[in-house]
């Protein structure tokens, strides 16, 4: 793997996986073109979501250690059977609804671990995923009813948009966009619903870099790392810009500038898998 290509997959990876465009659809594309293929891939992508996953720690770093000073208390609460005290305490129930969204998510992704893989063997289930990407941040800016903060979250909610989180395993449907759509259909704030998308990606982000290292960092030392250290600084910086561009976005822009470009994209690889 080239400095270039490394480049070029770090910021795929950083821009797309907060954006919501697909980070996994863009590096199938570019790693297919790129005919970058092996141990080096699997060790370049862990690397590279480590990187992202750094960067939601920087932008929310007060809302998570928040929540990590927040669980201390809600053993201590429990130890003295004080209960949760959900309602008194929003930034514990903002922690119950990241374990009741995670659930869900870790069920589709170990269960059904093999058949998402199988996606991967062409660029066909790709090109699929972008356009039902489009399709859902289309549906996503439909009219309706919003405002909900934590305090008017559900378990409900938690529970579609953990599931919309685990559908997203699917190469081509983004993360990001299936979370943040999950969030908007059940009435969420849209500034609360793209901070619940990016913080309910720790636990899962964190899940698959447990399952993607088996035995992948054996081989490290066989590799050039110089490549794989450049990409990770790239999808570092890049997810940071996405995350505070997203935030905007979400805020004051529409979603369906985002349809238009998965559509493109997604379309030419149909084309491209069946006719070339």
């Amino acid at each position: 793997m080239s400095y270039l290509h490394a480049i070029i997959l770090g910021l795929a990876q950083g821009l797309a996986e907060f954006l919501p465009i697909s980070s996994s659809g863009h590096l199938t594309i570019l790693q297919h073109f790129f005919g970058i293929e092996g141990d080096s891939v699997v060790i370049f992508t862990i690397l590279m979501h480590v990187g992202t996953l750094a960067a939601v720690f920087i932008i929310y770093w007060a809302d998570i250690w928040a929540l990590i000073k927040e669980l201390f208390l809600t053993i201590w609460d429990l130890i003295r059977f004080k209960g949760l005290k959900l309602k008194e305490r929003p930034v514990r129930k903002l922690g119950v609804m990241i374990i009741i969204a995670s659930i869900p998510t870790a069920i589709i992704g170990l269960g059904f671990q093999d058949m998402f893989e199988g996606f991967y063997e062409t660029l066909l289930p790709t090109g699929i995923g972008l356009i039902i990407t489009g399709i859902i941040l289309w549906i996503a800016e439909n009219p309706r009813k919003q405002g909900k903060g934590i305090e008017q979250m559900t378990w409900a909610h938690a529970v579609i948009i953990g599931t919309l989180q685990g559908v997203a395993i699917t190469p081509g449907i983004s993360s990001s966009g299936s979370t943040l759509f999950g969030g908007l259909i059940t009435g969420l704030d849209r500034a609360f619903a793209v901070e619940f998308a990016f913080l309910i990606s720790i636990p899962s982000v964190l899940g698959s870099l447990i399952l993607e290292s088996d035995g992948a960092m054996e081989s490290v030392l066989s590799n050039n790392m110089g490549p794989i250290v450049v990409g990770f600084i790239v999808s570092l910086l890049s997810g940071i810009f996405a995350i505070k561009v997203m935030i905007t976005i979400v805020k004051k822009y529409s979603l369906r500038y985002f349809s238009a470009y998965v559509w493109v994209v997604g379309a030419f690889l149909i084309g491209y898998t069946l006719f070339m």
